[in-house]
């Protein structure tokens, strides 16, 4: 069946195959080509590059002929050591899990196994939003021993994955991995680019909740998801069956039968949408239809005959918008989504290198505008911005045992951007609650974690979630007391050498440092279940009021202590070295105030304002507010601050060149008193 796609690709379409028909190969079904083309952005070189690398992995590894419904292969598929979730990521990428502890190298040849996974890998990929999204792909490493693991077929799997086969691979998350696989994991690291190995990550099964919403995972990976394996294998007999029967009426057989349907699509934002099903074209395969109905997962849709039976779990009020989202190089596992998101609304489903945001204007330009509006200017704006209603949920915050964990009854956490704890009562799953939401940065996703200043009932909570997110670098802007009132416990020890205890979590204080403006702490943090500990850099900044902005509304204090911050996350991040896998920039930065909205949301508005100034020469100040607000709610709590945002960016554009100077005379002129 056709499919539709706009004339640039429909062109790029047919040359792709007139370059196969030239090298000998004629029989290759339009969706084929298609599958190639989405994984290298219809570009014909390229596809074709990949086509070839294809072809010779397939014939190498025996991976062309199949035969599911018998030995050896049924058996492999049976033990659903491998199996695609019948969720999605975020970003609307497929999830492929490959259970450790279920493989016996001494039982099974790498050609079975790695039949297993194309098997499975094909029929996932006959949806167009995989095509797009790709493939986000968990090796779980839980309770596996020595035993179960195979370093060539490992590398096999990431070869093929990585280059040889027509689907963006996004993410690599190895998950509990011991300590003999270290070794052997710095090894594989050095045969992909830096660029790949960034989206390479080591995890505890509590971090997999950064990468992936725990609604799509497995509960063996501290997710709500009980998937049925033998309904998935079910699924994927009945389209295989399919596929070769509407292969042999359309006349066309190639070697990948089972991933050359492509149902009837119709345009969608000038790309493609699919319709759902199967066509079934027998009796049989209709009953199989009929049969899959009936079967239900942790209360999502069921697996159906459609060609795409992954279904997204997580977004923005559960919905996600349409996205087209293209494939990068082929060393390049991450994805970058194109599609629109509205002013304000949150994407979840942003790359790392749209984090940065769109739009901009040079420092010029942001002084002009600042000069015209005024204060007056910029607080109506602001109005407007906390004028909008909230950009998703707060059922979590709101359950009556997480109620007393927050500090504010009113400032309460949104529950698509939360940070979720492990959870330590199995019958109680309120205890992976705490009041924070993970916050973009600029070109990097989660950079921060926005949360309250903690209470004394949530001080194990807060350093579990340190531990948890692997975090290097904590961000305090407030005084513990302020105008006489509690504004933050006292959750580490003040004097050197000191130590507390805090829920299974010992707290050393190594050093202290006095600045005029803040205070350096040096923490040594230690997990009591296994003896592990971890350096912790502390900062906290104690000359910003309350509801406020820094003493005479003057930047430089707070830049240079935004410096010192990001110092101190590249050296922990480098002292790390091969330990991390994750972003260049390291594990999400913790940043708190009082309430966790209004001075951090202004220390993180400053922070990826003056980055992409000085990577891009551009700024965004109300685009960044909006975004941050958009995951961490109500964040830049008063007008003022929006304010200082603006006058603290110009500073920085100072200071660094961007601007000669920035005179702002009469900018106060007709401005009323503030709130």
């Amino acid at each position: 069946m056709a499919v539709a796609l706009s004339p640039d690709q429909e062109l790029a379409t047919k040359a792709f195959l007139d370059a196969l028909s030239e090298s000998g190969a004629t029989c290759v079904s339009r969706a084929t080509a298609i599958k190639f083309l989405f994984a290298r952005k219809f570009d014909v070189i390229r596809a074709h590059a990949l086509w070839r690398q294809h072809e010779a992995t397939r014939r190498r590894e025996g991976l062309n002929k199949f035969e599911p419904f018998e030995d050896p292969l049924k058996t492999e598929l049976d033990t659903g050591k491998f199996t695609i979730l019948p969720t999605r990521d975020a970003t609307g990428a497929a999830i492929a899990v490959f259970t450790a502890n279920k493989h016996f190298p001494s039982l099974t040849t790498h050609q079975t196994t790695l039949q297993g996974v194309v098997y499975q890998l094909d029929v996932a990929l006959q949806s167009l939003e995989t095509q797009r999204a790709g493939l986000v792909f968990i090796y779980d490493m839980t309770d596996s021993k020595y035993t179960n693991f195979d370093y060539e077929l490992s590398q096999k799997i990431l070869t093929l994955l990585k280059g040889g086969y027509p689907a963006k691979l996004k993410k690599v998350l190895i998950v509990t991995a011991p300590l003999w696989f270290k070794a052997p994991f710095r090894i594989l690291r050095l045969f992909v680019r830096e660029k790949l190995r960034e989206r390479v990550h080591t995890v505890s099964a509590p971090q997999l909740g950064v990468h992936v919403p725990r609604a799509s995972l497995p509960r063996q990976l501290g997710g709500q998801l009980d998937p049925d394996h033998a309904a998935w294998l079910e699924h994927c007999k009945n389209c295989y069956t399919n596929n070769i029967q509407s292969s042999k009426l359309d006349g066309i057989i190639d070697e990948y039968v089972i991933s050359n349907h492509i149902p009837a699509a119709k345009p969608q934002n000038g790309i493609i949408e699919h319709e759902v099903g199967c066509d079934m074209t027998s009796d049989s395969a209709a009953r199989l239809c009929d049969k899959s109905a009936d079967m239900h997962i942790s209360g999502d849709p069921p697996y159906t005959c459609d060609t795409s039976p992954l279904r997204h779990t997580h977004g923005y009020n559960g919905d996600m918008k349409s996205r087209h989202i293209n494939s990068g190089d082929e060393d390049d596992l991450d994805i970058s989504t194109r599609g629109t998101w509205s002013s304000g609304e949150v994407s979840p489903g942003l790359s790392d290198e749209e984090c940065g945001g769109g739009g901009g204007e040079s420092a010029g330009a942001l002084l002009a505008r600042v000069r015209a509006m005024r204060r007056r200017g910029l607080v109506a704006e602001y109005d407007e911005i906390r004028a909008r209603p909230p950009h998703g949920t707060f059922h979590h915050a709101k359950l009556p045992s997480n109620l007393a964990k927050n500090r504010y009854t009113d400032v309460l956490c949104y529950d698509h951007s939360r940070v979720l704890l492990s959870q330590t009562d199995p019958d109680d799953p309120t205890t992976d609650y705490i009041n924070a939401n993970y916050v973009d940065g600029y070109k990097q996703k989660n950079a921060f974690i926005c949360t309250q200043g903690p209470l004394p009932k949530t001080f194990g909570d807060f350093w579990r979630m340190v531990w948890e997110q692997g975090t290097l670098v904590i961000v305090m802007t407030t005084r513990a007391v302020e105008r006489g009132r509690v504004k933050c416990g006292q959750y580490w020890p003040l004097t050197v050498g000191a130590r507390a205890t805090y829920a299974g979590y010992a707290v050393t204080n190594e050093a202290v440092e006095q600045e005029d403006d803040y205070t350096v702490t040096h923490l040594l943090l230690t997990d009591l279940r296994t003896e592990q500990s971890r350096r912790v850099w502390h900062g906290q900044y104690t000359r910003w009021p309350d509801y406020g902005v820094p003493g005479g509304g003057r930047a430089l204090p707070v830049l240079r202590f935004l410096q010192q911050v990001r110092r101190a996350q590249h050296a922990a991040r480098a002292d790390l070295g091969d330990a991390w896998a994750g972003h260049s920039r390291g594990p999400p930065i913790i940043v708190h105030c009082s309430a966790g909205i209004g001075r951090t949301g202004t220390f993180l508005t400053l922070d990826i304002c003056t980055m992409r100034l000085s990577a891009e020469g551009v700024v965004d100040v109300r685009g960044t507010v909006e975004r941050v607000r958009a995951q961490r709610a109500h964040s830049i709590q008063m007008p003022d601050q929006y304010v200082f945002c603006h006058l603290a960016v110009l500073e920085y554009a100072v200071m660094h060149g961007y601007l000669e100077s920035a005179d702002l005379s009469g900018f106060d002129d007709d401005t009323e008193e503030s709130e």
